[in-house]
């Protein structure tokens, strides 16, 4: 299962660590991951997307929205309870092997690799791996070192174009290379309706059609001038805000520009990814 397609491969990385848990490197596994691709020969060939303190909704959005060949999950998992996401309030929300099994079977054409990377999710893998050809989770609990150490193996050999059951046990050899004793720990799951023992994950076709390409071409012409008014209304209130002497006046007028720089990186992902799509 080594690169054989030129296309760009999505990697969705979805981080979880709601309150009242266990506080985990997120962050810096994150900054691995990205690390450990950009070091690489085919560095190109992937885009990383990151969604932080991820709920339920947030995760089908994401995956609408992103088309990830690899999904790759970050944060807390209790077994049969389930992955743990956040709610509306920042709080633990479970969610169950089998509706996450639903949820990708829904996407199993697009969707060739998943990683749970959370303590306890084998549970959720083997649910997982009904639909995907390949799902990797830990049999145990699995300490911050170890997951940053699988992480940043396996996405070295990936970006390197070997295959994703190599990638995996390069991942735990990066465990037991670090002197940590946890590389028996994570579990590569594979799926019984693969057509070929080695399928590539990079042979999921992301070829749009004609009118989806006109349709993004579109979408991406009107995010432009989104852009730019916002832009020029940046200007703008920075412009009154230096003449501004009124405090409570300046007070609103950086509220204002919060705001409207919120919706410029909104207006950057939306870009992103439909340039990635583009390419």
């Amino acid at each position: 299962m080594s690169i054989n397609s030129t296309s760009t491969k999505n990697i969705l990385i979805l981080a979880a660590n709601p309150k009242g848990t266990t506080s985990l490197r997120l962050d810096q596994e994150v900054r691995d991951i990205s690390e450990s691709l950009q070091r690489t020969r085919y560095s190109n060939h992937f885009t990383l997307i990151q969604r932080w303190a991820v709920r339920p909704r947030d995760v089908q959005h994401a995956i609408l929205e992103v088309n990830p060949h690899i999904v790759h999950f970050s944060g807390h998992g209790e077994g049969e309870k389930g992955l743990v996401f956040e709610d509306e309030g920042g709080n633990t929300k479970f969610v169950e092997a089998e509706s996450l099994a639903s949820l990708f079977e829904l996407v199993a054409e697009q969707v060739a690799c998943v990683v749970l990377n959370a303590c306890y999710s084998e549970v959720q893998a083997e649910a997982i791996a009904q639909h995907i050809p390949y799902v990797i989770g830990m049999t145990q609990a699995i300490g911050d070192s170890a997951a940053l150490e699988f992480a940043f193996g396996f996405y070295d050999a990936l970006g390197t174009g070997r295959d994703v059951e190599f990638a995996y046990k390069w991942g735990c050899n990066s465990i037991q290379i670090a002197g940590i004793q946890e590389h028996l720990t994570p579990v590569l799951k594979k799926s019984h309706k693969m057509s070929a023992p080695n399928d590539s994950i990079f042979s999921k076709s992301n070829k749009l059609t004609s009118w989806q390409h006109r349709q993004l071409e579109q979408e991406r012409e009107g995010l432009h001038q989104q852009y730019d008014l916002l832009n020029e209304k940046l200007r703008r209130l920075r412009n009154t805000i230096a003449i501004e002497t009124d405090e409570a006046v300046c007070f609103k007028l950086e509220k204002q520009i919060e705001r409207t720089q919120l919706e410029c990186k909104r207006l950057d992902e939306q870009l992103e990814i439909i340039n990635t799509k583009l390419h």
